[in-house]
């Protein structure tokens, strides 16, 4: 976040297009039910909470593998393999006009803690002390690093990132055969596009059809996209910066899960820029974090700039002594809490204050596990208010559809805190920074606080939760009343 009346620039990307969300539908006696309209489905699948990895009893690939040593990393990328191949073979005829698919030349593992200029070949270098995961345009091979990466992914984010990592590696191959992409192609796109074929394959295992592996829509899938925000662009004003952000990625992967492969393929700049909207994407200046402290000075100057936005008749009351604010409703949950009979916020500014401070990496760390910041207890407060006003609006506090409009209303508001949106909101004290949408969707797939409703109960989907944060980003309040009735 940014503070005080000098203008800085924010990053932040907007919700798929309207269009796409039009098409999804279904028709139950007559009427249009979107499949957003039921909060205990994902993209249209039941909400479920069995298992996510290796399917019990199934047989390993016998893909041939250079370099593999069969740890547990070989196994599930052989195993990813073998069932994006099956996958690519039926979708990939259907998606390109009846072309054959040819599956990648050859299969790489290495050990990346080799020294630096040893170990095996892969796209013409040395794998030593390179931990990654990678498709070679040049002789159309996959590889990965068994030591340090794949395990980390395992680790951190479960099994199934490795699938995930390994599907995005594969939409390469398969941009690269279908000439969709080449080496003309800008780097984001070719990214986004990867991840949406990725998104599509993890679909496709989310409905049961994929031979080794399963995946629950819950806390599975949460872990899938917590991977994608973990090897997101970290620094927006690096020229390196290529993929996208956090926001940018998970949304390529949903439109992926939610519209197939062939939406994939609509992904281009234009479509990202659709995405962006007009915000600016980068620090203004080099010596700018974005980082805000949480002090009851800043909460206030965000409370003024809540009612500017909102213009509720009647904006709630704001304590900072702790979030028990005596609410007869008996409604308080920490760090921050609302009753609605008095119309009250209670805040304990320490606790909130600890949840907005940012995670810096440890040594050692190959993936950071969170990605947190100031505005990870900013959007959790903005939440909080959008309470008032859906109490304002007479809808209910305590349900579902309470909390999916409470995700929906923080993107209201992040939007809304745009320093590109000073001119029409001149009194705006607080502006949105790189890297603040990134905390606020890290924090939807793991804790999920800010989509919840009044007694502080979430929704296990973290796709769910993700997916209306960022209707709200876009879409703005009418959005939120029309699709969280």
């Amino acid at each position: 976040m940014s503070g005080g009346r000098t203008r800085h620039t924010l990053w932040m990307t907007a919700l798929i297009t309207m269009a796409v969300l039009a098409g999804c539908s279904q028709t139950v006696n007559g009427l249009a039910v979107s499949i957003y309209e039921n909060p205990f489905t994902v993209a249209g699948l039941p909400v479920t909470d069995g298992p996510s990895g290796p399917r019990p009893g199934a047989l390993d690939s016998t893909l041939e593998v250079r370099g593999a040593e069969g740890t547990d990393s070989d196994i599930i990328a052989t195993n990813a393999i073998d069932d994006i191949q099956r996958y690519w073979s039926e979708t990939y005829p259907e998606l390109f006009q009846g072309q054959r698919f040819t599956p990648v030349s050859e299969l790489i593992s290495w050990d990346a803690s080799e020294d630096e200029g040893s170990g095996p070949r892969f796209c013409g270098t040395r794998t030593g002390g390179v931990p990654n995961a990678a498709y070679c345009t040049r002789d159309q091979t996959i590889g990965w690093d068994r030591t340090i990466l794949l395990p980390a992914l395992i680790d951190a984010f479960g099994p199934m990132s490795v699938v995930m990592v390994i599907a995005h590696e594969y939409g390469h191959a398969v941009q690269y055969q279908s000439a969709l992409a080449g080496d003309d192609t800008p780097t984001i796109v070719a990214e986004q596009q990867a991840d949406c074929f990725a998104g599509a394959f993890i679909r496709h295992v989310a409905e049961g059809d994929s031979p080794h592996f399963t995946i629950n829509t819950s806390d599975g899938l949460n872990g899938v996209l917590a991977a994608t925000v973990a090897v997101r662009d970290v620094d927006p004003n690096d020229p390196e910066s290529v993929h996208g952000s956090a926001f940018e990625r998970v949304t390529a992967v949903q439109i992926g899960f939610t519209d197939g492969a062939a939406a994939c393929t609509g992904i281009d700049e234009a479509e990202i820029e659709s995405r962006r909207a007009d915000l600016p994407q980068k620090f203004s200046s080099t010596d700018d974090d974005g980082e805000l402290p949480v002090t009851v000075e800043t909460l206030e100057a965000f409370v003024r700039s809540f009612e500017s936005l909102l213009a509720l008749q009647n904006p709630p009351t704001v304590t900072y002594d702790g979030t028990d604010t005596g609410c007869p409703e008996d409604t308080s949950t920490e760090p921050v809490s609302y009753c609605a009979s008095t119309n009250t916020i209670g805040v304990d500014v320490d606790a909130l204050a600890q949840l907005g401070t940012a995670e810096r990496p440890r040594r050692g760390d190959v993936i950071p596990l969170n990605v947190s910041g100031d505005y990870s207890a900013y959007v959790l407060f903005a939440s909080r208010y959008t309470l008032a006003v859906q109490h304002e609006a007479g809808q209910a506090l305590d349900n579902p559809q309470t909390a999916l409009r409470s995700a929906c209303l923080s993107g209201v508001i992040t939007a809304g805190l745009s320093a590109e949106r000073l001119d029409a909101a001149p009194e705006l004290e607080v502006w949105l920074s790189p890297g603040d949408l990134d905390e606020a969707v890290s924090g939807l797939l793991s804790d999920g606080l800010t989509a919840s409703d009044i007694n502080g109960v979430t929704l296990p989907s973290g796709f769910s939760r993700v997916d209306a944060f960022r209707s709200g980003v876009l879409g703005g309040r009418e959005a939120c009343n029309v699709r969280y009735r």
